[in-house]
């Protein structure tokens, strides 16, 4: 008999190496390889895309091409995230914190499509009377749902072999095993391979799977991050610590733009879909604050309308501090110099605090115009306007630079009910029709200040 053979994989990246060692040589993480036995070569495939045309090469424009069915989730926020739609086929994977609601929204989209699809609802971490209790407090209309308790992979594809259905929601995939390794549920070998053997079946039958993903101390979801690169679709749930509502972002989507968000608040009756997301990051002041000033961040293909808040006070120690919540420090530094380089205004001394209402990220440079204004607006004790909006990137010369989207954001900002904005020249509506709100162009920061 062949003597079976031992090897150390990586919790964090899932490499592997032929002896223990106490640093990992490909991610540098400590204390993460673990002894596990060797991947039979039969299920050591990667859960790569069999070619249609049997290995033949072929050149690009031979290729056919068909635009992916999508069928609506009955969710409109759902869509929007996915790309419009579950595409055939997808595979879908969803992370988040405990109790965030993963299973929650699951669950109210498998009651959506349970009418128009063929679903099932596989669940390896809760028993059938559990899941039927979720369902009964969140008050779905359709309780028809096809469930399956099983964390045998082997079953599951036995299960899914036999119903054929169209939509698949695993939950979690580290719940799952298979019996060709002997390693525990949650190891690494484990979790890529049952990621491996679903992917292989999902693009094999046309089927939509959704895997439900642990997520680490860090917030990235727990697992080698093969498993990322495996699917089609990431997905991550955020939300705010003490706040009801629940954000989810696209980070990966080979079927839709990235960075797309879906906004919802949580209730005794599940999670609710939020019409109007601008208005949640929005204080709408009685009357107009120092240190407020509201911008049009883009996040994905929406624009939404944000509020950055500054505060500024004279510092009690020798180091000031600058904090930021929701944006990069980093960058607070550079703005800063460049406010006093190009400005004239020195805050070398002052305490600078900075936070974007609502617990929203803003990953782009259009955050940095209204940044510095709402800076000098609480150094100053001079309120912004609270009809006006502003948006730009700052150049290290002091020049305002222009954003992508510009048109649309000053759409949006309109919508709600602004007057005047602030914004690049390059940025200045170009085409015939009109939109209901002042702009001023800038192409300078000491301009951009002078409307202060």
């Amino acid at each position: 008999m062949a003597r079976t053979r031992t090897e150390y994989v990586c919790q964090s990246c899932g490499a592997s190496s032929p002896k223990w060692a106490g640093q990992c040589a490909d991610c540098g993480s400590w204390n993460s390889l673990v002894e596990t036995q060797a991947m039979p070569r039969s299920s050591a495939r990667a859960g790569g895309i069999s070619g249609t045309a049997g290995g033949r090469v072929q050149r690009l424009s031979e290729v056919g091409t068909q635009e992916a069915p999508r069928a609506s989730t009955g969710m409109p926020e759902v869509d929007r995230v996915l790309g419009g739609g579950v595409v055939r086929g997808a595979v879908c994977l969803l992370g988040g914190d405990p109790g965030i609601g993963k299973s929650t929204l699951l669950l109210q989209v498998l009651s959506s499509l349970q009418p128009r699809l063929t679903t099932l609802y596989v669940t390896g971490e809760e028993s059938l009377a559990q899941v039927h209790l979720r369902a009964q407090r969140l008050g779905l209309a359709n309780l028809d749902i096809p469930v399956l308790a099983e964390t045998s992979v082997e079953q599951i594809l036995a299960q899914l072999t036999q119903l054929k259905p169209a939509f698949v929601v695993v939950d979690s995939i580290q719940t799952l095993y298979t019996d060709t390794l002997d390693s525990a549920p949650g190891s690494v070998s484990q979790v890529r391979e049952c990621a491996a053997q679903l992917v292989r079946q999902a693009k094999a039958t046309q089927t939509a799977v959704v895997l439900v993903g642990h997520v680490t101390k860090e917030g990235a979801i727990a697992g080698p991050r093969v498993l990322e690169h495996m699917v089609d679709t990431v997905l991550y749930f955020e939300h705010d610590p003490g706040s009801r509502f629940r954000i989810v972002r696209a980070i990966k989507n080979r079927f839709g733009a990235v960075n797309e968000l879906g906004v919802f608040a949580m209730t005794d009756a599940g999670l609710k879909e939020v019409s109007n997301p601008s208005a949640l990051f929005l204080s709408r002041h009685p009357e107009p604050v120092p240190g407020s000033v509201i911008t049009v961040a883009r996040q994905g293909s929406r624009p939404l309308l944000v509020e950055v808040q500054a505060l500024v006070d004279r510092s009690s120690i020798g180091t000031p501090r600058r904090v930021t919540l929701g944006l990069e420090s980093n960058r607070l530094n550079m703005l800063l110099a460049v406010l006093h380089r190009h400005g004239g205004i020195a805050l070398g001394d002052q305490d600078v605090f900075v936070n974007v209402v609502g617990g929203m990220r803003i990953q782009e440079t259009a955050a940095d115009l209204p940044l510095l204004l709402a800076a000098l607006s609480s150094f100053r004790s001079r309120p912004w306007p609270s009809d006006w909006i502003a948006f730009g990137e700052i150049g290290l010369a002091g020049e305002v630079r222009p954003v992508a989207g510009g048109e649309e954001r000053l759409v949006e900002a309109a919508k709600q009910g602004f007057r005047r904005a602030i914004v690049p020249d390059a940025n200045k509506p170009r085409r015939a029709a009109k939109i209901d709100i002042e702009v001023v162009p800038v192409t300078r920061l000491a301009q951009a200040l002078d409307q202060l």
